[in-house]
């Protein structure tokens, strides 16, 4: 069994265009998200998936390996598993998808992301949650927030702030997606070829897919949090984090 780091990466964010490209502390993004993930010692292997001529142009000037798709996917999720096929993954084997948006992604997440897949073979699908300290992060539409049972398995996954606390006060707990996942091979074939549902068009949060149809995601904390650069103006941030060294390896 192999555990493979796809990337997908596409030049026309309607927010951001060419955001894997853009420059982050003398560096492109897609640069960053790619030696972070090259840091961990889990993965065999880690590739980039894209349409676009400039970043393979990019990634194969650093020295990464990349896999050209289709212009016309729908989803990341789509772009990692064609390239998934095309690098000839097997069933058993692990893909982890790791947003191209993500520069300080932590690699010790990957150990975290493939536990519950590696200690048990019915599980198909999993990923991250870390808390949120800031309320008003709770109640920004880009950061995505999750609800969990008991178990640790995802109930839903909403752009608003979930729970919705009716009464008010005392201390309020939300929980932030982090859009890293883990799938085994067959699975993700599976999950592809599924129609979207109501809540994912709602939404725009393809994982609500898994759950409209009846597949269980496992959710594990997150001891970090990982920035994500959603709009141009999110560069500043990741460049004062670099700058101060508070970013987990």
């Amino acid at each position: 069994m192999k555990i493979v780091a796809i990337i997908p990466a596409r030049y026309g964010s309607k927010r951001f265009p060419g955001k894997p490209l853009a420059n982050i502390a003398g560096r492109p993004m897609i640069q960053h998200v790619y030696e972070r993930a090259r840091q961990s010692p889990k993965l065999n292997e880690v590739y980039v998936a894209t349409d676009d001529e400039r970043i393979r142009a990019c990634v194969e000037a650093f020295g990464g390996a990349v896999v050209m798709t289709s212009a016309d996917h729908a989803s990341g999720t789509d772009r990692v598993y064609e390239a998934a096929i095309a690098l000839g993954l097997r069933d058993e084997d692990i893909i982890v998808n790791i947003q191209g948006d993500q520069p300080l992604f932590p690699p010790t997440l990957v150990d975290l992301l493939v536990m519950p897949l590696e200690q048990d073979p019915h599980m198909v699908m999993s990923t991250l949650r870390f808390p949120i300290k800031d309320p008003q992060e709770a109640s920004n539409p880009n950061h995505v927030k999750v609800v969990t049972d008991h178990k640790g398995f995802a109930l839903y996954f909403s752009r608003s702030p979930i729970p919705y606390y009716r009464e008010g006060g005392g201390i309020f707990h939300y929980y932030k997606h982090l859009g890293v996942y883990a799938y085994r091979m067959e699975f993700l074939g599976k999950f592809t070829a599924l129609p979207q549902g109501p809540l994912e068009r709602a939404e725009k949060l393809e994982q609500l897919r898994a759950l409209e149809h009846g597949f269980a995601i496992k959710v594990v904390d997150s001891p970090f949090n990982s920035t994500e650069v959603d709009v141009e103006a999110d560069i500043a941030h990741v460049e004062e984090l670099l700058q101060s060294a508070n970013v987990p390896w």
